[in-house]
């Protein structure tokens, strides 16, 4: 059976239309159309899977040209739509996960959670709520099935479109609205990156289409080659919150948990890695801009990672580790082909177990009154059975246990980084093994804090039971994703035969053994998780916060990174601006407002001699008269 492509977007799409448009008529049943909206685009997802399969490798691509777009002089776009084996797995794992995190949205929002300035209209809620979510799926799919980069460009802003519709979601509170705000501005940096690239593939190929970039990038100059790398990683850094452009990331936590779970697991945030290893051709022939990438990936992992040790917030705990997880990804899509595989694969197996961990952390909040402190829970696991159990197995995944999922994606990455041999070889690869024991503490912490030790909750008026089934069903699917994903991907090169065609392969160099890196990285785990147990299994958890050393503090305030783009980016841009008005002010109005006086002045002379008598006419026709005349003869006797 064959399924047009565009039908996996324009499904969610006409779900977003038919809830925003029919308005209250369709308050009551709103939430169900856009949850059947997501798993019918994830049914069509499945059929063109199964299609797909049935297919030689080669011929496993997909092309759909559907209109021409943009027709404008030398420029031509036609409006294309592409499914190959690379846009194949961020279309099941969008649709997927997306549908469960509709699911669990059912549930969520009839549990009261709606904008307190319409706690009387809350089907309205629900229904704009479940419009974005379909708006945000959409906006992903279009993204990752467009054949060309000015509709990946289109999808990319419809991604940041529903981003802030669902992050400022809560528009009755101001920290809400503000995050909104902020990862707006913060990402249309990134989108001026995207732009400027399509800008110099156009004017130095003449085209914006995959294969004719990817075609004409060998006859490229270096220096264009970097130009595009550079540009494409800069957006890259917006949407995926890479360092320097991660500061939004924590403060989107304002939105609702599902809109959390929804950017972090399958659309937002796995935009970048996926503009990276599409542009993988660009990016083999310009190796300073691979370079870049592995820099900026590797900066983030460890600074994601610190960031999460120190953070009380259970969700900005997991988005700090979101951003730790994607720098992971962005480092494997520097390494080339060599990385390429392993970056989807951890993609996907993120997909399932960081889905899973933030609607855990949903039901924990659900339970606990929308408390987001960890110190104020504690001893939840017998209160919250299915969370504690599911959390759990997200947690083992993240930390890499084998077998499940995260142990192969991850283990796969530090294996191609320390396969690139030489000092950076050693570098990425100690980089990689220390981020893995980084990641094992803080989210032992988190699991510690959360359902372990004393009820630091009683007395407080909550009463934790467990979320109803429409809310822990997901929780469930997702976890069994945690454990077999990986296996799934990885036992016989699976994934990596998959998108051969599409990304290219090539042959790790092993300098170690696999068991004995598998060693090394687990005992760097064993250590994470023995110094958590001891700092907060062993001994009891203060409610309040306690006074830390100059690196928890600094990793409590984000290491300083809104301090830092505040005083490099902010200020020196508000001065500049400052200047520009005063500039505008003075010598722009100065000289329309100088230009306006002197006119007004000649004006004032001119009007005195409208006296409004007939003899000073006269006289000045007179006087008139004389004067030419005399002209006429000096000129004659001249």
């Amino acid at each position: 059976m064959t399924l047009p492509v565009w039908l996996l977007i324009a499904v969610p799409l006409a779900g977003a239309a038919i809830l925003l448009l029919a308005g209250r008529r369709c308050d009551a049943w709103g939430h169900l159309l856009g949850t059947a909206a997501a798993l019918a685009s994830f049914g069509c997802a499945a059929v063109m899977f199964t299609g797909m399969l049935g297919r030689d490798p080669e011929q496993r691509a997909v092309h759909e040209t559907l209109f021409s777009w943009v027709p404008v002089g030398d420029l031509r776009v036609d409006f294309g739509l592409q499914l190959d084996q690379l846009s194949m797995c961020f279309a099941l794992l969008i649709t997927g996960v997306g549908s469960l995190i509709h699911i669990y949205s059912i549930g969520y929002m009839a549990s009261g959670a709606q904008p307190a300035e319409r706690p009387d209209d809350p089907g309205r809620s629900r229904r704009l709520f479940f419009a974005y979510l379909n708006l945000f799926v959409a906006a992903m799919l279009l993204l990752v099935l467009a054949d060309n980069y000015l509709g990946l460009y289109m999808g990319w802003e419809g991604v940041g479109l529903a981003s802030y519709l669902l992050i400022g979601f809560w528009s009755h509170k101001p920290s809400a609205a503000t995050a909104a705000k902020k990862a707006f501005v913060v990402n249309r940096v990134g989108d001026v990156g995207l732009a400027v690239a399509l800008m110099v593939m156009f004017a130095s190929v003449g085209a914006v289409g995959f294969d004719a970039v990817f075609e004409a990038a060998p006859q490229l100059g270096d220096g264009t080659l970097t130009a595009i790398g550079l540009t494409l990683l800069l957006a890259a850094c917006g949407k995926s919150a890479q360092v320097p452009l991660q500061s939004w990331l924590g403060d989107a936590m304002e939105g609702p948990t599902p809109v959390s779970a929804l950017i972090h697991a399958a659309t937002m945030v796995t935009a970048g890695v996926y503009l990276i290893v599409r542009s993988g051709p660009v990016f083999d022939l310009a190796p300073h801009a691979q370079t870049a990438v592995v820099i900026v990936g590797a900066v983030t992992l460890l600074f994601g990672a610190v960031i999460g040790c120190a953070k009380d917030d259970i969700k900005k705990a997991l988005a700090a580790s979101t951003m730790s997880q994607i720098g992971y990804m962005v480092l494997a899509a520097g390494l080339g082909p060599a990385g390429y595989a392993f970056a989807i694969m951890h993609l996907l197996t993120h997909g399932f177990f960081k889905a899973g961990l933030f609607l855990g952390a949903g039901s924990v909040m659900h339970a606990m009154n929308d408390e987001v402190d960890m110190r104020r829970y504690g001893g939840l696991r017998t209160a919250l059975p299915i969370t504690f159990v599911t959390f759990g197995l997200g947690y083992l995944a993240i930390i890499g246990i084998p077998p499940l999922a995260g142990f192969f994606s991850k283990d796969g990455i530090i294996e191609a980084a320390l396969g690139a041999g030489g000092v950076k070889g050693v570098i990425l690869g100690g980089v990689t093994i220390l981020g893995a024991g980084i990641t094992a503490f803080y989210m032992t912490r988190v699991m510690l804090m959360t359902f372990f030790g004393t009820r630091r909750w009683e007395g407080s008026g909550a009463h934790p039971h467990e979320a109803p089934a429409v809310m822990t069903w997901p929780m469930i699917l997702l976890a069994i994703g945690s454990v077999t994903a990986g296996a799934a991907l990885a036992i016989g090169g699976t994934l990596e035969h998959w998108l051969e065609p599409v990304v290219g392969a090539q042959e790790i160099h092993h300098v170690l053994p696999v068991w004995v890196v598998t060693v090394i990285v687990l005992s760097v785990v064993a250590v994470g998780v023995a110094i958590a147990y001891r700092m907060y299994g062993a001994r009891p958890v203060p409610a309040d916060v306690p006074p830390g050393s100059a690196l928890t503090v600094a990793a409590r305030r984000d290491l300083y990174g809104d301090t830092v783009n505040e005083r490099v980016l902010m200020r020196p841009g508000m001065t500049f601006t400052r200047r520009l008005v005063e500039l505008d002010d003075e010598a722009v109005d100065g000289a329309g407002a100088g230009l306006g006086a002197g006119v007004s002045r000649v004006s004032e002379r001119l009007r005195q001699w409208q006296t409004g008598f007939a003899r000073s006419y006269a006289l000045s026709m007179l006087a008139g008269t004389a004067i030419v005349v005399g002209m006429i003869l000096a000129v004659n006797l001249w």
